[in-house]
């Protein structure tokens, strides 16, 4: 999985657990107003202790709430809801609650938890509950147990908890399934969006993008940068002389050259036709000068052919600092200019101009 791939995935995700947590918090909050009325309805029937558990479990699934609106950790929000509904299924099917039918609201657990959890998780922590309701419907002697059930009732409370929860691991699968493909169709558009389909490289609505926000960044925190306009030369003598798929396999090797050439943290696009951009984070005009010849020279020294046909090509560059300029646009208007300036100069060559030793440098290294 690419960067740019695993940072949607996790996007998607945060966005994904935001959803659930709100849900997460309004559904306490129905439940802790749901227990307290079943509380206070088994107070006045008579049910002290029905009711003191009942109005225990809603401080809990509070305290959960005020947990989790005060550390934002949502895991252990999903963690602690799960406990204190398991500690209330197994006080009702001990007990019975009232008429023997506490163990009815078990049905509500099966989609609860595959929603929160996993389908492992989930599928683990309902053979727990299983192996608990067994044990008290085998063993109704135990101290602890104070509910008895008929035959009929165990056989048919297992036969149909265990058909919902057939159907809630089936239907949670078809969701994340769901899911997993329109995320990655998500994906999908998103690069096919931003990048350039001959070269693989940015495009030029993803470089504008970019630029925007290197440049917020330039003025947060003044990390400067450096951009390379590129212009292959006599690019329409090739497409003329040997066809536009001579030029096609042209831009794809000068884009593989590139890639190999600039850091990781550099950004290279298509700007538009033969031309290219260069975007060097916390780079100096000196610095982006030097990439930007060490690449004219690579390109001038490189072996580009087609169909056993060599093809000479070589480069013009436009450098520019964001410390010579004031916008994306001051920016991007200079460089072009000195691109303009390389080309008119003779071609193959980088603008401004790098100097030899003996020469005297005109260029501010703290740029």
């Amino acid at each position: 999985m690419s960067q740019s791939q695993s940072f949607s995935h996790q996007a998607a995700g945060a966005r994904e657990d935001a959803q659930v947590s709100r849900l997460l918090t309004w559904l306490s909050f129905t439940a802790t107003v749901f227990l307290l009325g079943i509380g206070l309805k088994a107070w006045y029937s008579g049910h002290m202790l029905h009711a003191w558990v009942l109005w225990s479990c809603s401080v809990l699934v509070s305290l959960n709430m005020v947990y989790f609106a005060l550390s934002g950790n949502a895991v252990r929000q999903k963690g602690g809801l799960i406990v204190v509904v398991g500690l209330l299924f197994v006080y009702l099917i001990a007990s019975g609650g009232e008429s023997n039918t506490g163990p009815l609201w078990f049905y509500v657990f099966p989609p609860l938890l595959f929603f929160l959890t996993n389908l492992k998780a989930g599928t683990g922590v309902l053979l727990i509950c299983y192996l608990v309701a067994a044990v008290v419907f085998q063993f109704p002697d135990l101290p602890f147990i104070t509910a008895e059930y008929s035959s009929d009732f165990k056989i048919r409370f297992f036969a149909t908890l265990t058909f919902e929860s057939i159907f809630c691991f089936v239907l949670e699968a078809g969701r994340l399934k769901a899911r997993n493909e329109l995320l990655e169709l998500v994906v999908t558009h998103e690069h096919a969006a931003r990048t350039d389909e001959l070269t693989g490289l940015s495009n030029r609505r993803d470089m504008q993008h970019r630029l925007v926000s290197e440049f917020s960044r330039y003025q947060r925190s003044g990390h400067h940068f450096s951009i390379v306009l590129i212009d292959l030369d006599l690019f329409k003598t090739i497409n003329d002389d040997h066809g536009h798929d001579a030029g096609d396999a042209v831009l794809r090797q000068f884009s593989a050259l590139v890639r190999d050439i600039i850091r990781q943290t550099d950004v290279a696009a298509r700007w538009g036709g033969e031309e290219f951009l260069l975007l060097l984070p916390d780079t100096s005009l000196l610095q982006a000068l030097t990439l930007a010849e060490r690449l004219r020279a690579e390109v001038a020294e490189a072996r580009f052919s087609f169909r056993n046909h060599c093809l000479p090509v070589t480069i013009s560059a436009g450098v520019c600092s964001i410390a010579k300029a004031a916008s994306i646009d001051d920016l991007l208007k200079q460089a072009d200019l000195n691109l303009y300036n390389a080309k008119d100069a003779g071609r193959n060559r980088i603008a401004p101009r790098v100097r030899s030793r003996g020469e005297v440098r005109p260029i501010d290294s703290s740029s």
